[in-house]
């Protein structure tokens, strides 16, 4: 796209554009010159690109930082963006003289700017104060380009936090400087080492309300640092500041005299957070469309998640290990030389090989295998809870299958980060699972490939979201993923005893009551032979019989008290089974 600029007015400016010569209507060529003036002749024009005008002003693109904000609801996460934009200059005019208004509609600091109002732009956010969904912003300095994501704070919407996180390489961890530490702000630090985040900034906010107090921000130093060893955090870095009136953002605050580190700004500009290094995988296609528009082209389109590929190189289909040579790699401006990981591309194959939606195209040394059954940390995020059972349709890149949650193996306690036994998992609570699917993706953990190693699962009737999980474990190659526990030796007497008792004899308390109602039918018998005119001795006999020869009658016939070993648990859901 180009864009054509005026250099000089023409000489006849008073013609008239020769395609409107013969319009009948005098009033229509008059509004048309008004509007759109008189078109360039080709000599008087310059040629711009938009991209070139633009591109002095970017950061170049290895230097781009992804961070969220995140924390307890009202810690001025929104507000700590505003400021930042505002001091990078990245604020507009007509946004501040906006700004200027809505401070006076919607703010909450009085006489002064309400920086929140610059990304809570939901009409809901404005009226309540607080974040509902994720906003991002963008802005850049002259040494780094960011990437911003303003993730809510309340825990109704844990789930939006969640999300912003997912693609973040650094966090900033607020903390009201006079609330302290809170169960949310333990909860989103968690869900930050969950994703895999391992550079966090513990900005301590609102430090003008507690007076600039070094013995306050060392106290909540202290009480972070003493949950640290449960996270997976390698650079912490702490920084006191006010996001309302600037100080420690852009440059060191005279009000706090007493710190001497780096303001905000400095931190994020010499971050160097580790992050998943793509590049260097294997290489990795999850296949998101076959593209077939002609009868001589079927291509197969999707994000490389891991690794390069190049025309002639062999790869292996997954599932089924069918290999295969890339014929050639199409990107977005046609056929290209080769492509690495984060771009989207489209590779025809040299051989007619069955690929489609949800397989994966790998290299022929990726040790990556099929999964029918992972272990996974869960996030779940529905109103009624988790049980051990629910059937669910789990989404894992581009592949979507019907699954099970076999077991829920435990809960994390979001106060001290303990994981411990559990039978349910409500909403906003985070667990351990094993989810069973109905027929095998391709898995790997979530440490080596973010994309191969993250799902979410939903709900088959209302398609709702339930839960995000991210990979932990999957049967290593030669395993058999199979969670059924073998069979165990059953003895004579154990035979025995379940012939006599059937299943109700495995419990001692049932033992009574199945004699009981045995001694019962035995003497109905011996009494209804009386009545037919036997003998006394004959009688007891038939009821002798009875009572002995019950239990086989049972199991012959299919009455009550007969063994019933296949008593379904109705706790346990198998692979394929209905609820």
């Amino acid at each position: 796209m180009t864009i054509a600029v005026q250099k000089r007015p023409r000489e006849d400016e008073d013609a008239v554009d020769t395609s409107l010569a013969g319009h009948a209507n005098p009033a229509i060529i008059a509004e048309d010159e008004r509007f759109a003036g008189p078109a360039p002749d080709d000599g008087d024009v310059e040629i711009i690109d938009p991209q070139a005008a633009i591109r002095p002003a970017l950061a170049p693109a290895a230097s781009l930082l992804r961070f969220i904000t995140c924390g307890s609801v009202d810690d001025g996460k929104s507000t700590l963006i505003g400021r930042l934009l505002y001091e990078t200059n990245a604020v507009f005019d007509d946004q501040l003289d906006a700004l200027t208004r809505d401070s006076r509609k919607f703010g909450t600091t009085g006489e002064d700017l309400d920086f929140a109002l610059l990304v809570d732009g939901l009409s809901a956010e404005r009226e309540q104060g607080i974040t509902i969904d994720v906003a991002y912003r963008y802005f850049s300095t002259g040494n780094r380009a960011f990437i911003i994501a303003d993730t809510p704070g309340h825990e109704q919407y844990t789930r939006n936090m969640a999300t912003g996180a997912s693609q973040a390489e650094l966090a900033i961890i607020l903390v009201d400087a006079r609330k302290g530490i809170l169960p949310q702000t333990r909860r989103h630090s968690f869900i930050t080492s969950l994703v895999g985040i391992k550079s966090v900034v513990i900005a301590i906010n609102k430090m003008d309300l507690v007076d600039f107090s070094q013995e306050r921000f060392e106290a909540i130093r202290r009480d972070y640092e003493a949950i640290l060893p449960q996270l997976g955090f390698t650079d912490v870095s702490y920084v006191p500041l006010s996001a309302k009136n600037g100080d420690n953002i852009a440059a060191p605050s005279p009000r706090m005299p007493w710190y001497d580190g780096e303001t905000l700004l400095q931190r994020l500009e010499t971050a160097t957070p580790d992050t998943f290094d793509a590049g260097s995988a294997p290489f990795r296609l999850p296949v998101q469309w076959v593209n077939r528009p002609n009868l001589d082209f079927r291509g197969f389109a999707g994000t490389i998640v891991g690794g390069r590929v190049t025309p002639g190189d062999e790869i292996v289909v997954m599932p089924g290990r069918r290999t295969t040579r890339v014929k050639a790699v199409w990107g977005p401006d046609g056929e290209v030389a080769g492509a690495e990981a984060g771009e989207a591309v489209t590779l025809t194959l040299a051989d007619e090989v069955d690929v489609s939606r949800g397989d994966v195209l790998v290299g022929p040394s990726d040790t990556i295998a099929d999964q029918k059954i992972v272990t996974a940390d869960i996030l779940w995020m529905a109103d009624r809870p988790l049980i051990s059972g629910g059937r669910f349709v789990a989404r894992l890149a581009t592949s979507t299958t019907p699954a099970a949650v076999r077991s829920l193996d435990n809960a994390v306690d979001i106060h001290t980060f303990e994981s411990g036994p559990a039978n349910v998992l409500l909403m906003n609570e985070i667990g351990q699972i094993t989810l069973g699917f109905d027929r095998p993706v391709v898995a790997t953990t979530y440490e080596e490939n973010r994309e191969l190693g993250s799902f979410i699962l939903i709900d088959p009737l209302t398609n709702e979201t339930m839960a995000l999980g991210i990979v932990r474990k999957v049967a290593e190659e030669g395993e058999i993923a199979d969670s059924a526990p073998a069979e165990q030796p059953v003895s004579a007497m154990a035979r025995a005893r379940a012939l006599w008792f059937g299943a109700e004899g495995e419990i001692p308390s049932h033992h009574g009551a199945l004699i009981r109602y045995r001694a019962a039918g035995a003497a109905l018998v011996a009494v209804l032979a009386l009545l037919f005119g036997l003998g006394l001795g004959f009688a007891i006999l038939l009821a002798v019989l009875d009572f002995a020869l019950r239990p086989l009658l049972a199991r012959l016939t299919g009455a009550v008290g007969a063994p019933d070993h296949g008593r379904p648990d109705p706790t346990s859901v198998g692979d394929g089974a209905g609820i």
